[in-house]
């Protein structure tokens, strides 16, 4: 969505309800690098002491991040989003780790029953690339393609609320995958894929075969196997 140039009063607001505007309809995703005060200057057609301005309240908000020497990035969809995640990021990983068990067991048991097969392809399309950083060793790709698939899943609810809480709190899940991955120490023994904790095949497969029930019950039993190995109060 382009962005339009803006010449009537009230600028910083304007320029407020444009880049959410960019952010709400996912032209800008989050974790995704926003154009610099220069660029959004030139599009808006406003000077840069707005931009700025602008800028700053969505970070207040929760919406930007701005990170010196490296940009603005989309951080949240919302403000109830940017402040969860803020509470999250004070959370312990338990504590992290029970919210995740809240909405993917609902998420699994939802897509269960609401998957198309445009879904089930990308589930399989993650799932894939899943099992084949795991053979690699690549615990980069791992983490990266177990997060997919989770979020995959979540998305062939087609609830958008349940969808937008699960982006908002993406980050948190995304360290929990990988706290899980590294987290037994350099050398440590790396547990198989097909352990109760690890492997995700049956999950996908209640999912494609219809069956809410057994997509809780494979849900309930990696996020309890994670949940185990979490020592009180970590």
């Amino acid at each position: 969505m382009p962005l339009a140039s803006t010449r009537r009063t009230g600028l910083v607001d304007q320029v407020i309800s444009q880049l959410r505007a960019q952010i709400d309809s996912g032209e800008w995703g989050i974790g995704d690098r926003i154009p610099t005060e220069s660029e959004l200057s030139d599009q808006l057609e406003v000077g840069r002491n707005t931009v700025r301005e602008a800028v700053r309240a969505l970070a207040h908000a929760g919406l930007l991040e701005i990170r010196q020497g490296a940009g603005t990035f989309v951080r949240a969809t919302s403000e109830l989003g940017g402040a969860l995640r803020r509470r999250l990021e004070r959370s312990r990983m338990r504590e992290n780790l029970e919210v995740r068990r809240a909405l993917e067991v609902e998420a699994a048991r939802l897509a269960a029953m609401r998957r198309t097969e445009e879904d089930m392809a990308g589930i399989d399309r993650a799932m894939g690339l899943r099992e084949k950083a795991w053979r690699e060793n690549d615990m980069a790709a791992f983490v990266e393609a177990d997060f997919t698939l989770h979020r995959t899943v979540v998305h062939a609810t087609h609830n958008p609320l349940l969808t937008d809480l699960y982006d908002d709190i993406a980050q948190v899940v995304y360290e929990s995958i990988a706290h899980t991955a590294y987290g037994q120490g350099e050398g440590a023994e790396r547990p198989s894929l097909t352990a109760d904790g690890v492997d995700h095949s049956k999950l996908v497969e209640a999912i494609r075969s219809a069956d809410p029930a057994a997509a809780v019950r494979e849900a309930a039993c990696y996020i309890d196997e994670l949940l185990s190995l979490t020592e009180d109060g970590v």
